[in-house]
């Protein structure tokens, strides 16, 4: 099983488990942070299907209709999850954070409330575990910002994203409730709920703009790239690599374009020889440099592709 898809399944185990103990405590409690907790919980199980959904249908064949594959599609129901997220998260969340705000709910089983809680916390942080565990194999020494914004698979920062919000919205959830249990504000648990929905629209708002550069046709890795013009600038057949175009087709496929001037004196044989071989290198850089073509810039010598 992939990285992501291993995540995401842990993702959705966790998540429908908790979602359906919040909403009984929030139920049998009073709780408004409970309740914002619980819906958060029932989105981020529709998150994760959805996200399965995307998985799936990128894996298809590439067809007639698709000759690059169906890969971009990861980012566009990577999107949809960040919107999902904005709205039916954090939306709801501050509505129901001002409702309780302007009528504090009476809290009637504030032990039941901490005990669901308490569990959720505990769920949800193996759930982020897993998914941290597949981040780091990805990001190795890289920070841990600038490998969300690097990474080329939404699906495993958007199930780490998650996760840590709901792990944070717990943290307030509990504040809040004990806030108004023992400190008499009872303004907390609403101003709670309204603390999480903030939370999860800093959430959506990062994540629909990660995914949105990656639908628009983001580049390789500059280290990819770079690699590729070591390989072919040392071929000695080549006199100058024009330009190297590179563009995601999904989380684990990238396309390659080459302009290359080639040495003069070379025959069409020869310079395919050199393509063939430089390609093959260059795919020995990263295995998700599926496609790769190759034009000469001189408009004397021929188009070789691979």
């Amino acid at each position: 099983m992939a990285a992501s898809h291993k995540a995401v399944h842990a993702a959705l185990a966790g998540n429908l488990a908790i979602a359906v103990a919040k909403a009984i405590a929030a139920w049998l409690g009073g709780s408004s942070a409970m309740l914002t907790e619980a819906l958060h919980s029932f989105v981020d199980c529709g998150n994760e299907v959805l996200l399965l959904v995307g998985l799936k249908r990128a894996a298809r064949a590439p067809d007639v209709t698709h000759p690059f594959g169906y890969g971009l599609e990861v980012y566009f129901w990577s999107f949809v999850v960040a919107l999902l997220i904005f709205s039916a998260g954090g939306g709801l969340a501050i509505y129901q954070g001002v409702q309780h705000l302007q009528e504090p709910p009476v809290i009637s089983n504030p032990l039941l409330n901490f005990a669901v809680l308490g569990i959720a916390f505990v769920f949800e942080g193996l759930s982020f575990r897993v998914a941290w565990r597949e981040f780091a194999k990805l990001r190795k020494q890289t920070p841990v910002l600038a490998a969300i914004t690097r990474s080329k698979d939404p699906t495993l920062f958007a199930v780490l994203l998650e996760d840590g919000a709901a792990l944070i919205g717990l943290v307030i959830a509990g504040l809040g409730l004990s806030a108004a249990l023992w400190l008499g504000w009872d303004w907390a648990d609403g101003a709670a709920s309204i603390l999480i929905g903030l939370l999860l629209i800093a959430v959506a708002a990062f994540m629909a703009n990660e995914t949105r550069s990656l639908m628009s046709g983001e580049a390789a890795a500059p280290g990819t790239v770079s690699a590729a013009r070591k390989i072919l600038e040392a071929e000695p057949g080549i006199e100058k690599v024009q330009e190297i175009l590179t563009m995601h087709l999904g989380p684990s496929a990238i396309l390659m374009a080459i302009t290359l001037d080639y040495q003069d004196g070379l025959s069409i044989s020869e310079a395919e020889a050199i393509t063939v071989q430089i390609t093959d290198r260059i795919r020995k850089i990263d295995p998700r440099i599926t496609r790769i073509f190759v034009r000469s810039g001189r408009s004397r010598q021929r188009k070789g592709t691979a």
